[in-house]
């Protein structure tokens, strides 16, 4: 299983909007940029990510699962180049880990979000996964 990030404007698609998406879950689209669409196109089944709100509260509030592999983004019109996945909500986390409490831990200062911060898709390392879900106080985070 890898682990992965999903940035989202909450006026455009929060996490509270991704909850009520239920079982089902929901395209991630809208995805425009060639490495963000190859990390979706890694993606595997179970795979969970964070949930982040981007430019509006810029905090890891959630965690999601992948539910549907990678396949051509209802969004894309007839370009057959962009693709997305399936998420759905698997819970929230406890305790939003802000950006400035990334940021300022020294564990996590190779983390995409830190270093490549405009990718929409970003993936996330095991020993990243877990401090960051240390921080948002789950004691026993989904893997």
């Amino acid at each position: 299983m890898a682990h992965w990030l999903y940035k989202s404007e909450p006026s455009s698609w929060s996490w509270q909007q991704q909850k009520d998406a239920g079982a089902k879950g929901t395209e991630w689209t809208g995805v425009r940029n060639y490495l963000a669409r190859n990390n979706m196109r890694a993606m595997q089944i179970g795979d969970k990510g964070f949930f982040y709100h981007s430019n509006d509260g810029l905090e890891v509030i959630g965690i999601v699962e992948v539910c549907a592999l990678a396949h051509p983004d209802s969004t894309a019109k007839d370009d057959p180049r962009w693709e997305c996945v399936d998420i759905r909500a698997v819970r929230d986390m406890p305790n939003p880990v802000t950006l400035k409490d990334i940021k300022a831990n020294p564990k996590l200062s190779q983390m995409a979000l830190v270093t490549s911060m405009r990718l929409s898709v970003q993936p996330v390392t095991d020993d990243e996964w877990l401090e960051v879900c240390r921080m948002g106080g789950l004691d026993n985070p989904p893997v």
